[in-house]
């Protein structure tokens, strides 16, 4: 059910996830990419176990939460992180934002077909909206777009499949676990391909240990990740997933506004008109979208 309070935590969740794209952007200059997302993982997943374990839950009893973990951790912080550090290096962070965040569309369709969640024609309308907007902020883009662009969208793509796929699990895992647990157990379970990625392609001594790194993966680590996919977590226990993921186009707009102001990004006429389709598709499922379970 969308309720008042899940409205902000859904808001909050979008401006934490906006954030990511610039942090790792400024990160990228003291870390190897796959480095730094190995890093994040385990900053982000050890401090949820441990807050789990001190509220007094256990770890999963059964084989079939422990597979469904293990496929959140694959999809969001494996193929997440590894598509997201990489495409930070070929793309600017507003327009990577944009991009990345065109998985709500893949969501929608799968949240249709695997969980049965049914959408109105209202929430059709609203969601072509939101992603004829995403189209035309990214078009110009796109259409002159060179090999180091091509890799950033494959990257991209790589981690809104990753997103979708964990998105989906957790909303079949139910509430057989607890979702601090959950989250944290996933992002150390997908940060271990990381690890194994970065010791045998990086080198880890080329870290430039500052304070503004230091700072930056921190923020992205405990607020960016493990916050964020705690109350990610939390609101697809009431929220349908489609419903939810709608919000996420809120996320190109904040992006976008964070790129202008600290990267000197700027908008043309048309991503201008784009962002203002992505606020009415928004505006139109708040008001007129129904879904049943």
């Amino acid at each position: 059910m969308l309720t008042g309070t899940n409205i902000l935590k859904i808001l909050l969740v979008m401006l934490l996830w906006a954030s990511c794209f610039p942090l790792i952007t400024v990160g990228l200059a003291n870390s190897p990419h796959i480095t730094f997302a190995t890093l994040r993982a385990f900053i982000a997943g050890v401090p949820l176990v441990l807050i789990a374990l001190y509220l007094g839950k256990t770890f999963p009893q059964r084989l079939r939460d422990w597979v469904l973990i293990s496929v959140i951790g694959l999809g969001a912080t494996t193929f997440g992180f590894l598509g997201m550090f990489h495409a930070g290096e070929f793309v600017s962070p507003g327009l990577a934002t944009v991009i990345a965040n065109t998985q709500p569309l893949l969501a929608a369709m799968f949240g249709f077909v695997i969980l049965k969640e049914t959408v109105s024609k209202a929430g059709i309308f609203a969601l072509s909206l939101c992603f004829l907007g995403i189209l035309i902020i990214a078009a110009e883009e796109l259409l002159i777009g060179d090999a180091e662009f091509s890799a950033g969208l494959i990257y991209l793509g790589l981690a809104a499949f990753g997103i979708t796929i964990s998105n989906l699990t957790i909303r079949y895992m139910g509430d057989t676990v607890d979702i601090t647990m959950a989250m944290g157990l996933q992002m150390l379970i997908g940060g271990l391909p990381l690890l194994a990625i970065s010791v045998t392609t990086e080198s880890q001594s080329q870290i430039l240990w500052t304070w503004p790194f230091a700072i930056t993966l921190l923020v992205l680590s405990l607020l960016g990740t493990s916050l964020v996919y705690w109350l990610w977590a939390s609101i697809l226990r009431s929220v349908t997933l489609y419903k939810a993921n709608s919000f996420s186009f809120l996320i190109p707009v904040m992006g976008l506004t964070i790129g202008m102001v600290f990267f000197e990004e700027r908008l043309s006429l048309n991503q201008w008109l784009g962002v203002a389709i992505v606020i009415l598709g928004i505006a139109t499922l708040a008001r007129t979208a129904k879904v049943k379970m």
